[in-house]
This record gives structure tokens, sequence and C-alpha cells, in this order.
């Protein structure tokens, strides 16, 4: 009898971050996958409508956001 063992690598969550250009502790994330791609979705309101004003106001508010793992800091 032979055992076949299969692992599977664990899923890892991926953040888009958006750093404050003005103050540190005013970054926003959102949940995305490896490419940074966001499913707006499944985003609360205040969620989607915070992401969609990053998105608007880089440059001026925020840098340009980073995909990280999720828990990175």
């Amino acid at each position: 009898m032979s055992a076949t063992i299969t692992i599977r690598p664990t899923p890892v969550a991926y953040e888009l971050r958006f750093r404050s250009l003005f103050d540190a502790g005013r970054g926003l994330s959102f949940p995305c996958d490896a490419q940074g791609h966001v499913d707006m979705d499944t985003l609360s309101d205040r969620a989607r409508h915070n992401y969609l004003f990053a998105r608007t106001v880089i440059g001026r508010e925020y840098t340009c956001p980073d995909v990280q793992p999720s828990g990175a800091c």
C-alpha cells in the first residue's frame, strides 16, 4: 500500500496599500489579489468610497499603491 501526500501551498492574502503623503497613520489598505486587483463587489459601501477616493487623489493625498502580503508592515 502506497500513501500519496498532497501538499497545497497556503493561500496568501494581499493588500493594496495607499500611504498618506502627509501622515503615516492615515494610510488606506484594501484586500486584493497578487496583481493588485481589488474586487469592489466585496467591499462595504464605506470601503468602496474610500478606495475610489484614494485612487482619485494619488499624488495629492496618497502615494501610488503597493501590493503587499496581508499583515506585512
